[in-house]
């Protein structure tokens, strides 16, 4: 399934993307109880509220149904309880920034008020003009966790989306931190669905790239990550407890605007467009801060 989150007549609704319409969850959820009021909701109800949700939306009446140009696509997890990203899981990515192959994971977190949804703007802060753009492939969480295995780290996957880990480059290098550099308002672009994971399969074999006004700035695949998804989960398990909803961005590959010659940094009026195999593309214009 293609889960998202949409706004239909003022209201915040969870529903199931596909054939170009949006399937509202709970218009056609029936009489069973638990209808989801949010994503993590519903993750967090384990698989045979998944197992109902997919039939529900099977089996969804007319009035469930809801056309993609009567609804507003929000982020599909638009306050995700954390989001941590990875840095330097590329190989290329690290050799484009002359930064050392890492030996342990890399994290650290964007605030989740940086998330937006498909089509938002990214929004330039007055204070920076060095706003880079970084395409990633994002893990959700279905399962709470701590302390797993490899296999157990499988088994609380939920899905996958797409992230765009904007970053102003000269807030992120200004000290050792890179957190504010990386989590502005509007600098975390995700959706626009979360694919389960039992639709996408095997996550270390999406071709994934990004197109700037057209022109394509970065392609790899998730092959190419050097610590994979299990590995992420097992390791930040270690240290925290993973909960439904948690969102993980697994790093980007090289082409990034600032180890560029000259550098590219994003520019009102730019388009960026993110495409990911089996989870489909995420696009969001850009605009620049207006002044009070």
């Amino acid at each position: 399934m293609k889960l998202v989150t949409f706004e239909h007549n003022g209201d915040i609704r969870v529903g199931v993307l596909g054939n170009g319409e949006v399937i509202d969850l709970r218009a056609a959820w029936g009489r069973r109880e638990g209808a989801p009021d949010s994503l993590p909701a519903l993750l967090g109800a384990g698989r045979a509220a998944l197992a109902h949700a997919k039939v529900a939306a099977g089996a969804a009446a007319p009035g469930a149904r809801r056309s993609l140009q009567a609804v507003r696509m929000l982020p599909p997890i638009p306050r995700p309880p954390k989001l941590v990203c990875v840095g330097l899981n590329y190989r290329d990515h690290a050799e484009e920034t002359k930064q050392p192959i890492p030996k342990v994971p890399i994290f650290f977190t964007k605030a989740p008020t940086s998330v937006i949804g498909p089509g938002a703007p990214i929004v330039i802060p007055l204070d920076t003009e060095q706003v880079d753009y970084e395409a990633e492939f994002a893990v959700v969480i279905g399962a709470r966790c701590r302390r797993v295995t490899p296999d157990q780290a499988r088994e609380s996957i939920a899905g996958y989306t797409i992230l765009n880990d904007v970053s102003a480059r000269d807030w992120q290098f200004r000290t050792s931190q890179w957190f504010i550099g990386k989590t502005f308002d509007t600098f975390g672009p995700m959706g626009p669905a979360v694919v389960t994971a039992d639709e996408v399969g095997d996550p270390h074999v999406l071709d994934i790239s990004l197109r700037l006004n057209g022109e394509e700035m970065q392609r790899s695949n998730t092959r190419n990550l050097i610590f994979g998804v299990p590995d992420l989960i097992v390791e930040l398990s270690r240290a925290m407890t993973l909960e439904p909803g948690d969102v993980i961005a697994t790093g980007t590959p090289a082409g990034v605007g600032f180890a560029r010659k000259p550098p590219v940094f994003l520019k009102p009026g730019d388009q960026v467009e993110i495409s990911i195999a089996r989870i489909g593309s995420l696009s969001n214009p850009v605009v620049a801060e207006g002044r009070a």
